[in-house]
Formats: C-alpha cells, structure tokens, sequence
C-alpha cells in the first residue's frame, strides 16, 4: 500500500512537472511587449479535438496582434475564435471570443476569455491558462487550459507552418 501511494504521488508529480500552463495565482503581470511575441505570426495548421486546425497571426499592428482561429471535424466548422495579443499597462493579455460555425457568439456581446501574462521567455510566452512556445521556424505548440473550474484539462496543440 505504501508503495502505491508513493508512487500515485511520484506520478502527480511528474504530470505537474509536465504541464506546460501557469497561473497568475494573484500576482502582477510582467511588463513586455508585442515585439517579445511577434514571432508568433504566421500561418498555422495543426490537428485537436478530433479534427483539423489552422490558426492565422498576423504581425503586430498598432497595440495588438490579431489571430483567427477554426476547427474542423468532418469537413465541417466546429467552431472559431477570434484572438489578439494586446498590449496594456506595459504588459500583454492574450484575448479572445468564441464562435459557432455560423458565426453566432459563445460569450455573451461585451465579454471576451482573458488570459493575462504570466512569464516571457525568448521562445515562450506564458499566459494565465495559454502558453504558446517556438519549437523551430516552422513548429509552434499551444497549451491550453479547457473545461469546467475544478476539472480543467491541459490540451497541448503542435502546429506546422502552413504551406499556404
């Protein structure tokens, strides 16, 4: 019995060591900029959620880079979302909104999902719940924090750069 247990803690461990996402937990963004990001830009395409992904950035423009994103399962649109990396206060919030395939909004009219910034590194960028990370040129993964409060899960997205 002991055995089990040091080892079921051994194993939590290691899935928390593993996990890709951070938390705020109450404290005050870093300061940055979009320029610390900007290699985010491109197009991506990828598979998640048991169909196909693409995932277009633009460059940073103004305050904010801005992304579209759809999903696409069975030859079908799932759903979109709408993105930008912004910056505010010296600092970068990831943002976004989701659609239906009709385009019909999931969050009511004047509310977005934030993601404030947690930590900047040359290669990755660790929102509250989103982190996306430069493997190489052309291979960037995202790992993001999905489902209830309490029962959220880490789904990890690898992109390729488009051909297109």
């Amino acid at each position: 019995m002991k055995y089990i247990t040091t080892l079921a803690l051994l194993l939590s461990a290691l899935s928390v060591a593993a996990q890709k996402t951070r938390s705020l937990d109450g404290k005050t963004s870093p300061k940055a900029t979009l320029e610390q990001v900007s290699w985010i830009q491109g197009s991506w395409e990828g598979e998640a959620f048991g169909g196909k992904v693409q995932e277009v950035w633009a460059p940073p423009l103004g305050d904010s880079m801005m992304c579209a994103f759809k999903l696409v399962v069975d030859n079908k649109v799932q759903f979109y979302e709408l993105c930008q990396i912004r910056e505010e206060n010296g600092t970068l919030v990831l943002r976004l909104k989701h659609f239906n395939g009709d385009l019909k909004a999931w969050e009511e009219k004047d509310e977005t999902v934030d993601f404030p910034l947690v930590s900047i590194e040359e290669n990755i960028a660790y929102f509250d719940g989103f982190t996306v990370q430069k493997i190489s040129k052309n291979k960037l993964n995202m790992y993001v924090m999905v489902g209830e409060p309490g029962k959220e899960q880490e789904v990890e997205f690898n992109y390729s750069r488009s051909a297109n």
